[in-house]
């Protein structure tokens, strides 16, 4: 290997690193691997790559959730990212610095709020709807439909706009009727 591929190496390890300590919750593999396709920071063979050595040499904390990896980084991740983070080019940071409020709105969205069905008998679907906030849960919304296409789009519908539907069902439920 040439010392310019190990500089790649070592640069797309600490972009790893910058990422997942910049978004400063736990990530999900699926998430942070979106995040990487999407900016063209690496391909996905060796961030997968990279991803797995970070937490074999403990730089980062991988933990199961849900059936769900989870990606924090260590206090020996900070510290190395510390003393290292000029490595990383210029770009690359702003890049990650002026999208981070957006990547980190995303992924809290993704992980707080969820929306699933299960078949309960041949025409019965259970719709569970749910928006938790730091652990707390706002809402949990359990619907009963008659068909997989009716469960399927409300499960849709809810991921992509539980705010409002929560606020709408507030509204609803305080509206004086008498």
């Amino acid at each position: 290997m040439s010392l310019g591929t190990n500089k790649e190496l070592a640069q797309n390890k600490l972009i790893l690193l910058y990422i997942i300590n910049a978004v400063n919750m736990p990530v999900s593999n699926l998430q942070i691997t979106k995040l990487i396709l999407e900016n063209k920071f690496m391909n996905y063979f060796l961030f997968q790559q990279f991803l797995n050595e970070l937490c074999d040499n403990a730089y980062l904390l991988s933990e199961t959730s849900n059936g769900k990896v989870f990606y924090t980084i260590t206090s020996s991740g900070k510290q190395t990212l510390e003393y290292f983070t000029s490595h990383i080019p210029v770009e690359i940071k702003n890049k990650i610095d002026s999208n981070i409020l957006s990547i980190k709105t995303n992924i809290r969205n993704e992980t707080y709020i969820k929306a699933d069905y299960t078949l309960k008998s041949e025409n019965e679907f259970i719709v569970s709807c749910q928006v938790r906030e730091d652990n707390f849960s706002l809402i949990d919304l359990n619907i009963t439909v008659g068909s997989k296409s009716d469960a399927r789009t409300i499960c849709d519908n809810w991921k992509k706009h539980a705010q409002s539907i929560y606020s709408e069902i507030i509204e609803s439920l305080l509206k004086n009727r008498e």
